[in-house]
């Protein structure tokens, strides 16, 4: 059976939806409207784009989309998603929960991720999600909150990671979002690489921590932040090389630049909190990466969101009813 009334709500209110005053209240003000404004920058950008498309054109571009290429970004999109249950199972290790299953850690990270990220709130859906998996286990809602932070974390420095060596290696890639020269752009890597490096060596000489009693985090060792950042890299590698192999040839549209475009999309589409970055992460590919025929783009695109955002939410929503079921059968059948 599910949880009762007060217990969710206190583990929502501990996990999910934190006090913040002051400066904190201030800043997560100025995260909402900045999250709105690019939202609304983006469908005005993306209604502009779609006006001189031809749709049909688009739909045959996706019947030509060879069987080979979608099986095999299938695959990609099933390796991302294989990393990412390892964000799970490196922050139970933090936390000194070895003890935790790995099918558990998987389990909780596929459902969670997916269904917040589909449903367009990622900070309030995925820590009850996984409080409820989690709390069978012996978990609780501080630690399930260590859990989000942690995995938050990895995603981030990944994330960065991988768009600060994309753009070392391609300064223009992202030239027709941010306006930056090549140059400006790579000392802009280089400087986000210098923080990533420096939190790295932070954390490699003593144990970090901080909270306070209620609520103590402890940070990862150096040998597991790096671990964090080439995890973070194979996920978000992988997921961007599955829409690379979705895209035409004849476009000769570089790898490193689908990564970085890939990446600023996932970032924005996570900053707007629409539902999978619905209109953001489409429009900022549409925009760093279409010239003037962007129906075969579009084509990719729907083949990828189809792959990488469609099919693991239904999975994932299936998986969390069978699990669910199971449960409430598991119960009623206790003496």
């Amino acid at each position: 059976m599910w949880t009762s009334l007060p217990e969710w709500m206190n583990a929502l209110k501990a996990v999910a939806l934190p006090k913040r005053q002051g400066l904190r209240a201030r800043l997560k003000g100025l995260g909402i409207i900045a999250g709105i404004a690019i939202a609304v920058a983006a469908i005005f950008a993306l209604t502009h784009i779609l006006k001189h498309i031809d749709y049909a054109e688009v739909l045959e571009a996706v019947r030509r989309t060879h069987a080979s290429h979608i099986v095999l970004a299938l695959m990609l999109v099933g390796i991302s998603y294989g990393s990412l249950t390892l964000y799970d199972v490196l922050a139970l290790r933090t936390i000194e929960r070895t003890d935790v299953p790995y099918r558990i850690a998987a389990l909780a990270s596929f459902t969670s991720y997916p269904i917040a990220h589909g449903v367009g709130a990622v900070s309030l859906i995925s820590p009850v999600i996984r409080y409820r998996i989690y709390s069978w286990h012996g978990l609780g809602v501080v630690d399930v909150a260590n859990i989000c932070f942690l995995t938050g974390l990895t995603f981030w420095l990944g994330n960065l990671t991988a768009l600060a060596l994309s753009l070392l290696a391609e300064p223009g890639a992202i030239s027709h979002l941010e306006y930056l020269t090549p140059p400006v752009t790579r000392l802009l890597a280089v400087a986000l690489l210098l923080g990533i490096v420096g939190f790295l060596l932070w954390s490699w000489l003593s144990p970090r921590s901080f909270g306070n009693r209620r609520w103590s985090v402890r940070l990862p060792s150096g040998p597991v932040v790096l671990l964090q950042i080439a995890i973070g890299i194979v996920d978000l590698g992988a997921a961007a090389l599955a829409m690379y192999v979705l895209i035409p040839g004849g476009m000769n549209i570089g790898i490193f630049r689908v990564t970085a475009v890939f990446i600023a999309a996932i970032l924005l589409g996570f900053a707007s909190h629409a539902p999978a970055g619905i209109g953001v992460f489409d429009a900022t590919i549409l925009i760093g990466l279409g010239d003037a025929d962007k129906e075969p783009l579009i084509a990719a695109l729907l083949v990828f969101r189809c792959l990488y955002h469609l099919l693991p939410f239904v999975t994932a929503l299936g998986l969390l009813g069978v699990v669910e079921a199971m449960r409430v059968l598991r119960a009623r059948n206790l003496p």
